[in-house]
């Protein structure tokens, strides 16, 4: 076969957006058919994809989008605009899982051969680590400048004056504080009675408490869970931002706007859970 021309190597690094070099392989293995080419490249960059889903990273980006009623939030393990895209394909399109989203149309292939080709130009591993949709909701959300932590919540209600301001600063407060539990009904029974005993034991080793009544002790209980779940349940917190919102729990700051948490998701790029 004849040697690959310098006007073949840059028609495929126009056509593909390929350094030089991968380009002059892939027409040597194609044997000049530019076609081939871009189907290598293409195959190549999906092998990349694959290797690097190994090696673990804690960069990424954090991206919420919201289309009429439906909204979503995506963790994209890579710094990229890819992720304001796929994050609006979620909230658009409903996949039930990460490979089903992988395996959805975008553009003019799927969703994971826009990762691919990503991949092949940037060299930067890129991987969906994890999605959540919200529908029929009033939506608000908050991201970190960095875009490596954001929060969206779905409320219901009828929004009132600064319901948007309010929404946002409730998702900058579960930004930054991770509570455990978005509203106390998501606390398993079988978690409040843990803490309800670890109280008790508590009080009852504490010599201050001998002889104390039984009504007295329980009182004592029951301040020590509601301590307990003003740590760990987002709408029993107090606002992060006490100037602005004084003595006023994320609930009581929602409810003055009209709204009820009904969702919360938090993710935090790198973290399992959070």
């Amino acid at each position: 076969m004849s040697a690959i021309s310098a006007a073949a190597v840059n028609e495929l690094r126009k056509r593909t957006d390929r350094p030089l070099m991968e380009c002059k392989k892939a027409l040597t293995e194609a044997e000049g058919d530019l076609a081939k080419a871009a189907d290598l490249l293409r195959s190549w960059d999906a092998k990349a994809g694959t290797k690097r889903e190994a090696n673990e990273t804690a960069e990424g980006r954090v991206a919420v989008a919201i289309v009429g009623s439906n909204a979503a939030i995506v963790e994209l393990r890579c710094e990229s605009a890819l992720a304001d895209a796929i994050a609006r394909h979620v909230a658009e399109h409903n996949p039930a899982d990460v490979p089903t989203l992988l395996a959805q149309k975008f553009g003019a292939g799927t969703v994971q051969d826009r990762i691919n080709e990503v991949v092949g130009v940037i060299r930067e591993k890129m991987i969906v680590h994890r999605f959540a949709r919200a529908t029929d909701g009033t939506y608000g959300f908050y991201m970190h400048h960095d875009g490596t932590v954001g929060a969206l919540i779905a409320a219901s209600g009828t929004t009132g004056a600064n319901a948007a301001e309010v929404l946002r600063d409730a998702c900058a407060h579960a930004s930054a504080m991770n509570p455990t539990y978005a509203v106390a009904s998501a606390v398993p029974a079988e978690t409040i009675e843990k803490e309800k005993t670890f109280a008790m034991t508590q009080i009852k080793d504490d010599p201050k408490n001998a002889g104390k009544p039984a009504n007295i002790i329980e009182k004592i209980a029951e301040g020590k869970l509601k301590t307990w779940m003003a740590e760990s349940v987002f709408t029993e917190q107090p606002m992060v931002n006490a100037t602005k919102y004084p003595n006023t729990t994320v609930a009581q700051a929602l409810a003055k706007v009209g709204l009820k948490v009904e969702t919360l998701t938090r993710y935090k790029v790198g973290a399992v859970g959070a």
